[in-house]
């Protein structure tokens, strides 16, 4: 495998060097009274390269200027770029009207005049990917599927008006930059873990305390826990999938090495919703007679604990035990 692109490794500040990405359509209502008409919304999803972390904006329609006005507004609230990435549209198959849309729009937009002289003011190198090469935009492609796949299972056939799907996709944004990318210190009694939120804010982002309603059935809740359920809904989805991810099994594929002292881990509890799942770091091993590491000691913030490893969750990126541990 080839080395990471430069962009993807050279230290820069977020949503400098980006890639942008479309998804929808989702049918909104246009206004809050009834029988008011229904009109089709997109998410536009910026991907910053060098800290993985994600904008989300809302786009009116597949036209120029609505994807002029959402580059605007993310430019204003992150900074200008010097260079973006996208799809040049050709990687879109099939015979789905949607996705049509969506090829023609991309093929369009970097065409258009108002577009090309905001890049060449803004000094934004706009560049695109090869056709029929996805793989070359797997940042984006992996937040569009982390989002979206989620998004149209939360919402189901509930309409909501701008505004709202606004609030829930600047919530859904806030949780995809709350994911654990590594340890943030190599210090063993330190639990926490680095974000792309540490980028943004230089803390981790948390939520406003609300009461639980994902249980709760729809019809009974006013529009705004209405919202706070899609919320806790994407949260409890998304949560689940993204430690699923963490904890790939590789039976039955290749071996795999085992855990080392030091690594940073999440407790997987089964009795516990996500949010409460606790970190750790592993201070030691418990191997079998062949050698394979099945149990090991973990510390936390309650004390040190054994588990087995199918219920760790292996951060990313590992940590070397004879540069953190002394």
């Amino acid at each position: 495998m080839a080395d990471l692109p430069e962009d993807r490794v050279r230290s820069s500040r977020p949503f400098l060097v980006s890639g942008v990405d479309f998804a929808g359509p989702f049918n909104l209502k246009d206004g809050k009274l009834r029988n008011r008409a229904i009109i089709k919304s997109y998410m536009c999803l910026f991907v910053c390269l060098s800290t993985k972390a994600v904008h989300i904006e809302l786009a009116g329609d597949l036209s120029s200027s609505s994807f002029l006005n959402c580059l605007k507004r993310f430019v204003s609230r992150r900074g200008i770029c010097t260079r973006m990435y996208s799809d040049n549209a050709t990687n879109f198959v099939g015979a789905n009207n949607e996705l049509k849309k969506v090829e023609n729009f991309l093929k369009s937009v970097g065409q258009d005049k108002e577009f090309y002289k905001f890049c060449q003011q803004s000094h934004i190198d706009w560049r695109y990917i090869p056709p029929r090469s996805p793989h070359h935009g797997g940042l984006w492609e992996s937040a569009i599927k982390s989002a979206k796949h989620h998004i149209a299972r939360v919402i189901g056939n509930t309409i909501l008006t701008f505004e709202d799907m606004s609030t829930v996709l600047t919530q859904i944004e806030a949780v995809l930059n709350s994911r654990p990318l590594t340890p943030l210190s190599s210090n063993p009694n330190d639990f926490l873990a680095l974000t792309p939120g540490h980028f943004l804010i230089g803390d981790a982002l948390n939520a406003l305390p609300q009461r639980c309603v994902k249980e709760e059935l729809s019809n009974r809740l006013d529009q705004y826990h209405l919202i706070q359920k899609m919320y806790q809904q994407f949260w409890s989805r998304w949560s689940s999938e993204y430690l699923a991810v963490l904890q790939q099994r590789m039976k039955w594929k290749k071996s795999c090495q085992n855990l080392e002292v030091g690594t940073m881990v999440i407790l997987r509890e089964e009795n516990a919703a996500p949010l409460n799942w606790k970190l750790g770091r592993i201070v030691e091993l418990h191997p079998g007679q062949d050698g394979l590491v099945r149990v090991v000691s973990v510390r936390t913030s309650a004390g040190v604990i054994k588990r087995s490893v199918q219920k760790l969750c292996a951060l990313p990126i590992e940590v070397d035990p004879s540069k953190t541990i002394s």
